[in-house]
């Protein structure tokens, strides 16, 4: 088992009462599936993603990331535990402007020791197409381009899991499928435990499975091709187990693709 929750809640101070985001979150996701957390604006799933992650604090709760308990960690632990198992890849790409594709990719490989960072960033960038572009800056590629650089750089680690926040969500919809396509290729070639957020109904159908979240509570579990089954706002337990481009500005050196 590489991800599990006991109870896991969220909750912030507002006026008397407080503000529950998530509530009583259990999960159990084995190495290898691929897990999409769906569910209308507003009910967790951004803020359920980052509890997985350790980017956030839970108000009650446990998180179990391969095998260690994340919040008997302090924030530094966290991070080097991130760094070790984590790959990210986010709706606005979060690529540092002023490094070249290459560079965005070498970084935490380079921030991690690795001395082989720039021929493993340049390994990753010709899996996703895209070692012609590798010295262009994030302005020079279209949207399509800097989320594959952002794919390279979740890959280029050998992260056990995988996190992906609305990850077609600033790409026009030919675009975003490509990207996914690479995503689920990218993830079957790695082995890679795959848990995104989506409020896209295909995508999220690709997994093999499908958390739904209603008012921060587990509402419903699916299987791929199966029937949703009571989650947690039914006051039932739950426990995953596997199953297994916007055009942009372009240099005028060479023309930007998806």
């Amino acid at each position: 088992m590489i991800l599990r929750t006991v109870g896991l809640g969220r909750q912030v101070a507002m006026g008397e009462q407080p503000l529950v985001i998530l509530d009583d979150i259990n999960l159990a996701i084995n190495a290898g599936e691929s897990l999409a957390i769906v569910g209308p604006s507003g009910s967790g799933k951004s803020t359920l993603l980052g509890l997985l992650a350790g980017l956030d604090v839970p108000s009650c709760g446990e998180v179990w990331l391969d095998g260690q308990s994340l919040f008997s960690l302090d924030e530094e632990g966290r991070a080097a535990l991130r760094a070790r198992a984590v790959g990210f890849v986010f709706q606005n790409f979060q690529l540092l402007p002023g490094l070249t594709a290459l560079e965005n990719v070498a970084l935490p490989l380079e921030l991690a020791g690795r001395g082989d960072a720039l021929d493993r960033a340049a390994h990753w960038l010709g899996l996703v197409g895209l070692t012609a572009r590798r010295r262009h800056y994030p302005a020079q590629l279209s949207g399509g381009e800097q989320q594959r650089v952002a794919l390279a750089r979740a890959f280029a680690g050998d992260p056990r899991v995988l996190f992906a926040d609305e990850p077609t969500g600033n790409l026009d919809a030919r675009t975003g499928a490509a990207v996914i396509d690479l995503l689920f290729d990218l993830n079957a070639r790695a082995g890679t435990t795959l848990v995104l957020v989506t409020h896209d109904a295909v995508l999220a159908a690709r997994c093999g499975r499908q958390v739904e979240l209603a008012d921060g509570r587990m509402c419903g579990v699916r299987k791929a091709g199966g029937d949703a089954t009571q989650g947690n706002a039914g006051r039932q337990s739950v426990s995953i187990r596997p199953e297994v481009m916007e055009p942009g500005a372009a240099t005028s050196q060479e023309p930007a693709g998806a």
